[in-house]
Order: structure tokens, then C-alpha cells, then sequence
């Protein structure tokens, strides 16, 4: 406080003020900061970049993961990543919009609810989730279908389309399997949209010996894992940025998806790993044994 203040008062009325002998404040001047504070505000400085490497939308639990990462901060409390990220003033951003992407008033026969909001799932390709958003490219809407290994969370499959009809989906289911070449029995798991009560997306799930799964009417909690997936990449990207173009929006989506989600974000689901990390800890597991 005083030497904030020797401008406006002179140190020896401050130091008669607050009860400090003026040899005590001189002592302090030129005292070297302590470990203990040079600690502190190198904890500061992580967290500070943490937080903007993760476009502020990361509060104290999944900063503090980040930290456990790393040696120099090892051991690191959540408390005291939370009380510290207080004293900077550092909060998630947050963003509520909504636009319904479901059109499930069809005539189409849908699935009855199989994964009944059992989210754990104990190995990889065992169930997929899927879904459908919106994001603005120019002045037209256009449409974000992803699928989702519920064993890591990771986005296995997704596309951009400026169209709501099924061939996205299908290209985006096309690019899951693709990718991981599931074997029969795999539950693939959405809401009741016209897109995957489709004739056309019902044969190619039967001629792969998938089964098909979907939630109750109205009931977004029966896909939380992708309405949750959504809201993050809403937060954290699309409601921040305007695309131009189609190819500005893939890139974007792109470098999110796949070099951030996938590969650098934390999950408490998968006990605060990467999706990436998640899968290779498994599969080198099965490997040992």
C-alpha cells in the first residue's frame, strides 16, 4: 500500500498510520521475492496461458488436469487453481442460442431408446453417438453432422452441408466407418430426425450389422453427449467467428475438431484424458495383456 501510494502521501505519515516502522518498509523494498511467491506467480502466468490456449472456456477442474500434465506443477489442487483463476478474474464464456435442426414430425418408423442414457461405455466402436447443429456460413445457414465414440468422446466422423437431407449424414457416417471399421453388433445412437429414420440410412446400417438406437420424443438428455459437445464448440468457436466461406468454415472446424477436441482437450468422462490419449491408454492395455 505504500509504495502504491508515496505519491499522494509521504512514507513516514503512512508508517505512522499503519503501525509499520519505517526501517520495516525500507526492509521490504529491497528484500528478494521468497520461492514460495516466485511459485505462485509462475502458477499465475500457466494458468493465464492455459486458459487462452483453451479460448477461455475452461474453469479450475480442467485447468488443473492440465497442470498434473506437466512436472513443475504436479500435485496441484483444484482449490487453488479455482481461488488463484478468482483473484485473475478468469471465467468460462458462455452462450445461449438455440435453433432446432430435428424435424421428427415424419412418418418414418423410428427405433426404440436402446441406450437409455447408459453414456459409459468400456470399449471403443461399442456405441456411436450421432447428431446435427447449425452455424452460419455468409448470410446462409448450413448444417455440422458429427458421430461420436462414447468410449472416448472422440468425433469419429462428421460433415458440413449447406442441406438438411440425409446424404450429410450419410457422408459423415461413411467417413466414421472409414475410419475405424467397427464390427457388427456397433449401437448407433441419434434422435428421432427424419435425416436417420431414413430408408436409405436404415439399409446401410443393416447391411453393416449395425444396430440402431434413438432417443425418446423431444428428450435431448437421451443424446447429452453430443448436445454437450455441441454447446462446447458453440462456446468455444462458432458464436466467436463469422465464415465467410464454406472452405473458411471446414478449415476452421477442422483445426477444432481434430487438433484441439480430439487431440488436446480433456474430458472428466475419460478421467480428465484427451480422447486421443483415452484410446491409446486402452488399446496399449489390450496389447499388454
Amino acid at each position: 500500500f505504500i509504495e502504491n501510494h508515496r505519491s499522494e502521501f509521504t512514507v513516514k505519515k503512512m508508517c505512522q498510520m499503519l503501525k509499520i516502522s519505517q526501517s520495516g518498509y525500507q526492509h521490504w523494498k529491497v528484500r528478494e521475492p521468497s520461492a514460495q511467491l516466485i511459485r505462485r506467480e509462475r502458477l499465475k502466468q500457466r494458468i493465464f496461458e492455459l486458459y487462452l490456449e483453451h479460448n477461455q472456456m475452461a474453469g479450475s477442474p480442467m485447468i488443473t488436469a492440465d497442470l498434473n500434465d506437466e512436472s513443475e506443477f504436479y500435485g496441484t489442487s483444484k482449490n487453488t487453481v479455482a481461488r488463484l483463476m478468482r483473484e485473475m478474474k478468469l471465467k468460462c464464456k458462455t452462450v445461449k442460442k438455440f435453433v432446432v435442426t430435428t424435424d421428427s414430425k415424419h412418418d418414418k418408423p423410428v427405433a426404440p431408446n436402446l441406450l437409455n442414457r447408459k453414456f459409459n461405455v468400456t470399449t471403443p466402436n461399442t456405441v456411436w453417438a450421432s447428431d446435427i447443429t447449425y452455424l452460419k456460413v455468409g448470410r446462409r445457414w448450413h448444417y455440422l453432422t458429427v458421430f461420436i465414440d462414447l468410449f472416448s468422446r472422440s468425433v469419429i466422423g462428421w460433415d458440413l452441408s449447406s442441406s438438411l437431407e440425409r446424404h450429410s449424414l450419410i457422408k459423415a457416417f461413411n467417413k466414421a466407418v472409414m475410419r475405424r471399421r467397427p464390427d457388427k453388433g456397433l449401437m448407433i445412437h441419434s434422435d428421432r430426425g427424419v435425416q436417420y429414420a431414413s430408408k436409405e440410412f436404415k439399409n446401410r446400417l443393416k447391411n453393416y450389422g449395425f444396430i440402431q438406437s434413438m432417443s425418446r420424443k423431444g428428450d435431448c438428455w437421451d443424446n447429452a453427449v453430443v448436445e454437450s459437445f455441441f454447446h462446447t464448440l458453440k462456446t468455444q468457436l462458432i458464436h466467436h467467428v463469422r465464415f465467410k466461406t464454406f472452405k473458411e468454415a471446414e478449415r476452421s472446424l477442422f483445426k477444432y475438431i481434430e487438433m484441439y477436441y480430439n487431440q488436446r482437450r480433456k474430458h472428466s468422462a475419460n478421467g480428465w484424458k484427451t480422447p486421443a490419449h483415452c484410446e491409446q491408454a486402452w488399446y496399449n492395455l489390450k496389447n499388454v495383456a
